[in-house]
């Protein structure tokens, strides 16, 4: 019998529509915890979970028998249905059209935990726009066009 085996590592982040501020301080913490539970039903573990009022950045490793864009539609789907369900004033919530899946080596996943973990600090100095231009420099992206990414 053949063994399919597979360690994709996945640094994956998006923003709430138009960088609204919807993501509250008094209910982040159970809608990480929400969306580590639907990363888990996909096979795909998160090893950390962590927003700002605007975006989210997570750290997940990607089953071998989903595919990334699956994972993160049915992520966001009913992430944005439990944040319209559990919170009255943010009836209006939904997240960005696009996301960001940048792939973390086995070497550099506990560096992008500590990134991750610090996002409230680190979003003190620096944009989530100029966080997300900077990483498309390091990994070389080309195709980014700035009109259909933060829709």
């Amino acid at each position: 019998m053949g063994q399919s085996l597979s360690q994709i590592y996945v640094h994956l982040t998006f923003g709430t529509k138009n960088r609204y501020p919807f993501i509250k301080t008094k209910w982040e913490k159970e809608l990480h915890a929400y969306m580590a539970g639907i990363f888990k039903n996909y096979e795909s573990p998160a090893l950390i979970i962590n927003s700002v009022s605007t975006h989210i950045h997570i750290l997940f490793r990607l089953s071998k028998n989903y595919a990334l864009a699956k994972v993160v539609e049915n992520v966001k789907k009913e992430s944005s249905k439990w944040v319209k369900q559990n919170d009255i004033k943010s009836s209006k919530f939904a997240w960005q059209n696009g996301y960001g899946a940048f792939s973390v080596s086995s070497s550099n996943v506990e560096v992008v935990k500590n990134y991750i973990h610090k996002q409230k600090e680190h979003h003190r100095k620096m944009t989530y726009k100029e966080e997300v231009e900077k990483f498309l420099k390091e990994y070389d992206l080309i195709n980014y066009d700035e009109k259909y990414f933060w829709r």
